[in-house]
């Protein structure tokens, strides 16, 4: 199983984090390792190590089969659910890295990174950049979106990344996370909806 992540694909993120509204001249595409998914309520247990760890909420997509070089109008008969998900973000690490020029490893792919959800198959739903998602700590709203604010739409997304990689049944695609970012603490309680549809609940320790 693959997983692959996007960068900055909301303009208010992109402000909040770096100070003005701007689009990528293409998608920002990184990768996490197997061992960064959490699931199945299991808890999220906060590096002690690593400074600030924010959560970013996203809607995340199955990839349903076999695809390279796909093009943007089949895009859409590769993937067959969508749930939500947490990228954790190591923020001090991050800033640390970027102002030296690293990679993003170390801040966005350590172990338990990527909390998933559980899957909703898409006919549920009437289109997959119309969905509204939120993420609440502690019973409040903290971040919620909605797919059409994604600079990048799903099936671009699943277009590009196909030029540099096969992409095969089980990968997980994490779309970007809009504006609302903060950091976790520990005993916080976590909830995730699409729509009104609870998809992901954990606690941090």
């Amino acid at each position: 199983m693959k997983i692959f992540a996007v960068g900055m694909n909301y303009l208010e993120h992109n402000k909040e984090l770096h100070g003005s509204l701007f689009k990528p001249e293409k998608p920002v595409i990184f990768t996490k390792a197997d061992s960064v998914v959490l699931k199945d309520h299991k808890p999220f247990f906060i590096p002690d190590h690593m400074g600030r760890i924010d959560y970013e909420t996203e809607i995340v997509v199955r990839i349903s089969k076999l695809g390279k070089n796909i093009s943007e109008r089949f895009a859409h008969r590769y993937y067959d659910a969508v749930t939500v998900g947490i990228d954790f973000t190591a923020r001090e690490l991050q800033k640390k890295l970027r102002s030296e020029g690293k990679p993003w490893d170390l801040c966005k792919g350590f172990d338990g990174s990527a909390a998933l959800g559980e899957w909703v198959s898409l006919d549920k739903f009437r289109d997959i950049q119309t969905l509204h998602f939120h993420l609440d700590i502690n019973g409040n709203t903290v971040q919620e979106g909605c797919t059409s604010d994604m600079l990048y739409r799903v099936d671009q997304l699943i277009a590009y990344i196909s030029q540099y990689f096969t992409l095969k049944t089980g990968d997980i695609l994490y779309t970007g996370t809009p504006a609302g970012v903060g950091p976790v603490h520990i005993d916080d309680h976590l909830e995730g909806y699409i729509e009104d549809r609870k998809v992901l609940e954990f606690n941090c320790k």
